[in-house]
């Protein structure tokens, strides 16, 4: 793996990591933002839809958690696209729905909110490993 795919991945797990951290200060939640960023520029200039569409999906969590929910919407539309346009499925597809209801619960549209979640859980009927399935689905609970 080169270099800047290893930077990639240890900046996408440097933002989980903040993600799931409890308190996080200011200074933590903008290194988050930022980390991701650069985490899903890394995974683009790879060329590689799969890790493009994770860095994506990554990018529109963090906006999520900040109560952006148009740039959320923006990314996550885009990490859903990825997986689409090139035959994404597994748990990839099902984050791709994942991160669009989220967009929309911080938007406030429950409507649609509600329609992509109904179609990630249906993406989660697909996933092939039941360890998979089970994480997937609980990151669909909050919704």
């Amino acid at each position: 793996m080169s270099a800047n795919l290893e930077l990639a991945k240890t900046l996408f797990n440097e933002t989980w990591d903040l993600i799931d951290k409890k308190n996080r200060t200011e200074e933590e939640t903008i290194t988050m933002l930022h980390k991701a960023h650069a985490s899903c520029y890394l995974w683009r200039e790879a060329n590689s839809p799969l890790h493009n569409a994770r860095g994506e999906w990554q990018v529109s969590r963090v906006y999520s958690i900040l109560g952006e929910g148009r740039l959320a919407l923006l990314h996550g539309a885009y990490s859903l696209a990825l997986c689409l346009d090139n035959n994404i499925g597994d748990f990839d597809l099902a984050f791709g729905y994942e991160a669009i209801a989220r967009a929309y619960k911080v938007l406030g549209d429950e409507a649609l909110q509600e329609e992509h979640k109904q179609l990630g859980l249906r993406a989660c009927d697909q996933i092939a490993d039941n360890g998979d399935r089970d994480y997937t689905l609980s990151n669909f609970a909050d919704l």
